[in-house]
């Protein structure tokens, strides 16, 4: 008989406690993906005949959504509204299944009939905003279909109204703040929940999907082992569905009270990040117990792919639900979007018939029956109010609700490489101004570099760099007894500082010393330069994503350029951070961090004093994403402007120079029809002189970055191109009284 050893015998006890304790993990193969694309969401169709995969097309020229056969993976239907990044599916609404899409060149929302991929209707609501997470939500009470998007701490709730006078509508209900600035979001039907989570963050947020216009409370569910990069969520048959979360390979799976019950991990293919995740809950030959799809990235590219879930849910002991049926309508619907209410609010508790209703109006509705309508900021002054939060604007003015003055740019420059970001201008040391240079950035891998173009964007000079962001101009640099002009800009690639030389005809050269390190396990991101008038010491500044800030001193020496770390800061709150730029004038340099706000530092190495606020997210001119900063001069150092761009709303914000930087108007940028240039969207870098450069600016030179280079003739060039406008279309004669158009950048060196 063996013998009984109580603490072996325990041992044996706890470990197989723990064993079936813990949770269960599994491999899950990529059953199936498709060719190269811009990948970032996907969404399911439930066709009668067989369930379609709907992903966004991000790419700049063929832009928009695609849809596959999820039993064969064959490409279906191609849409091209513009640069798309998110998609949602709706099913049952008006009779038909539709795909909604927001398109980011002009930030409308479409609607597709899911069978065909054409067009339903006119584009609606247009929604301007950096919008990052679109779901959808049906009552399981009234039947009611409803869309939430997401963006820069805030979200818009909609009710995506079936046709009543011939056409679909997508009314606002409400905006509510956010905790954080969502990525990927998902709605649970049996919760009554949506969820969300943001970049970089191991927290999923939730609110409550309520048929309301109270203002939801936003709790953390719970948080992940990992930063999130898609939700969605599985129709159980027991009332509590799943939520899974992804974290780039590896797929958590919870409940719905965040109790975690098994993990999944992607395999047949090496470094997968997977988001925009969703489900398909039917049962087809190659799917019986349905799919997983989810946009992907490893080392074989991007595009969409698709994952059974037979064996994972078989392991993990999850049910399987292939009956669900997402046009389900509740069997007694009840709908508070009531007649009473004009069908623009919510019966209150008293409901219909039940005498005079208690209405709780949808935005931009009013009154005690929701009968009237009214725009946000009674449309600025410069607009008449036409409906609820729509405003038709007067001439000159456009953007949020008229709030933006509108300009048209005078030229664009040629179209050159794929994902542009940053320009500079360089003022020739000519007497003739119009031999000055536009430089701009190419920050993708395919097209990296700089170009130079000529005062009416003719593409002059192409040269390559290791994917260069934020690029300035450092002029009257001593390189031993030569004196110079160099362009510095972050290289992204490499992660180092990448320096050329632009000789005086305005042709850029390469420079001993050119590509400078950076410290160890530092990803280089935005950057600026900046000259001290106390020493006269020249200083590069970068920065990473994480708002650590580096300053360097740029010197030379034994024939090279070289660099020397002398300060190291957190800047802003520290969000991500990117565009910069140095007052010389005032020892200051002026940072975007992109989320929050625009600050101002001192500029010198050895400076401690506090930041300055110069403009902040939500105080009613500043929109998120804070991006391109730049300087206009002023013949002191108490005149000028700074001006700051907002890719989410496509403008840009103009302050005083001198503290305490008065905000003084936004602007943004109009097509040009005469000249068949195109509007600006989703713009990023911005560069400003004030100095007169010919006939064609008298009063300075602005150049922006466009993110959809949309052509004349139609479609969209997958170059990218930057606009020129002139200052004195931008700054009235008042404004002008503070610009230097005589400004040369070389007199006070």
């Amino acid at each position: 008989m063996r013998q009984y050893h109580p603490i072996a015998a325990l041992t044996a006890l706890c470990a197989a406690a723990l064993a079936t304790a813990a949770p269960a993990s599994v491999d899950l193969p990529i059953t199936a993906r498709t060719d190269e694309v811009e990948s970032d969401t996907t969404a399911v169709l439930y066709g009668s005949d067989r369930p379609i995969l709907v992903g966004n097309d991000g790419g700049a020229d063929t832009g928009g959504f695609r849809t596959f056969g999820l039993a064969d993976g064959q490409e279906a239907a191609h849409a091209t509204p513009g640069r798309t990044k998110l998609v949602t599916a709706v099913h049952g609404v008006g009779g038909r299944d539709l795909v909604v899409t927001i398109a980011q060149p002009d930030s409308y929302f479409r609607l597709y009939d899911a069978g065909t991929a054409a067009q339903v209707g006119a584009p609606l609501a247009r929604t301007l905003g950096d919008w990052s997470a679109l779901c959808a939500w049906k009552s399981a009470a009234s039947g009611e279909q409803y869309v939430y998007l997401f963006g820069k701490h805030q979200a818009v709730q909609f009710l995506l109204r079936a046709p009543r006078n011939g056409s679909y509508a997508l009314v606002e209900v409400q905006t509510f703040d956010t905790p954080v600035e969502a990525s990927s979001c998902a709605v649970s039907a049996a919760a009554a929940a949506v969820y969300f989570s943001g970049d970089d963050e191991a927290a999923v947020y939730s609110i409550q999907a309520a048929e309301s216009v109270a203002v939801p409370n936003a709790t953390v569910l719970g948080q992940a082992e990992g930063e999130v990069t898609g939700l969605a969520t599985y129709v159980a048959v027991n009332g509590s569905d799943y939520l899974f979360v992804a974290q780039d390979d590896i797929f958590g799976v919870y409940d719905t009270s965040f109790e975690l019950l098994g993990s999944v991990t992607l395999t047949g293919d090496e470094d997968i990040e997977a988001k925009g995740i969703n489900f398909y809950q039917g049962r087809t030959e190659a799917y019986p117990a349905g799919a997983l799809t989810y946009a992907v990235k490893s080392d074989s590219g991007k595009g969409f792919a698709v994952s059974s879930l037979e064996d994972a849910f078989s392991t993990l002991g999850l049910q399987i639900n292939t009956a669900y049926d997402p046009r389900q309508t509740p069997a007694n619907p009840y709908t508070p979007v009531c007649s009473e209410c004009n069908f623009s609010g919510f019966c209150g508790a008293g409901g219909r018939g039940a005498g005079a209703p208690s209405c709780a109006c949808f935005a931009g509705f009013e009154g005690s029956t929701c009968a009237s309508f009214t725009c946000r900021n009674d449309c600025s002054s410069h607009g008449t109010c036409v409906g609820a939060n729509q405003c038709a604007c007067d001439d000159g003015w456009g953007g949020l609700y008229c709030a933006f003055k509108v300009v048209e740019p005078v030229y664009e420059t040629d179209a050159n490489g794929v994902d542009g970001d940053d320009p500079a201008v360089w003022i020739s040391p000519s007497k003739d101004r119009t031999l000055s240079r536009i430089i701009t950035t190419t920050k993708s891998e395919e097209g990296a570099g700089f170009a130079v173009f000529d005062l009416a964007g003719k593409k002059l000079q192409t040269i390559a760099a290791a994917e260069p962001n934020n690029v300035d101009v450092i002029y009257n640099f001593q390189a031993g007894n030569r004196t110079i002009d160099l362009i510095y800009a972050a290289c992204r690639d490499d992660n180092t500082l990448c320096l050329f030389e632009m000789t005086s005809n305005g042709t850029l050269v390469a420079i001993a010393g050119g590509t400078q390190p950076t410290k160890d396990d530092y990803d280089v991101y935005g950057s600026c330069v900046y000259r001290s008038r106390t020493t006269g010491k020249q200083y590069l500044f970068v920065n990473a994503k994480t708002a650590e800030y580096l300053q360097y001193e740029l010197s030379w020496s034994n024939n090279s350029l070289q660099t020397t770390l002398v300060r190291n800061f957190t800047g802003g709150s520290g969000g991500q951070v990117e565009g910069c730029v140095s007052d010389e004038a005032n020892g200051w340099v002026i940072i975007g961090e992109e989320p929050r706000a625009l600050w101002r530092y001192g500029a010198e190495p050895d400076d401690e004093t506090e930041a300055f606020k110069i403009g902040e997210v939500g105080d009613g001119h500043m929109y998120a994403d804070v991006e391109g900063v730049t300087l206009v001069e002023g013949a002191t150092p108490e005149q000028g402007y700074i001006l700051v761009s907002q890719q989410g709303v496509s403008a840009y914000n103009v302050y005083k120079r001198a503290a305490p930087h008065e905000y003084v108007e936004t602007f943004t940028i109009y097509e040009n029809t005469a000249k068949g240039i195109d509007a600006v969207t989703n713009t990023d870098g911005i560069t400003a002189v004030s100095a007169g450069l010919g006939d064609d600016f008298p009063h300075g030179l602005i150049v922006v970055h466009d993110d959809a280079n949309q052509l004349a003739e139609g479609g969209t060039n997958v170059e990218a191109s930057f606009k020129l406008v002139s200052l004195g279309d931008v700054l009235d004669e008042d404004l002008l009284n503070d610009v230097d158009a005589n400004w040369d950048p070389r007199a006070s060196l």
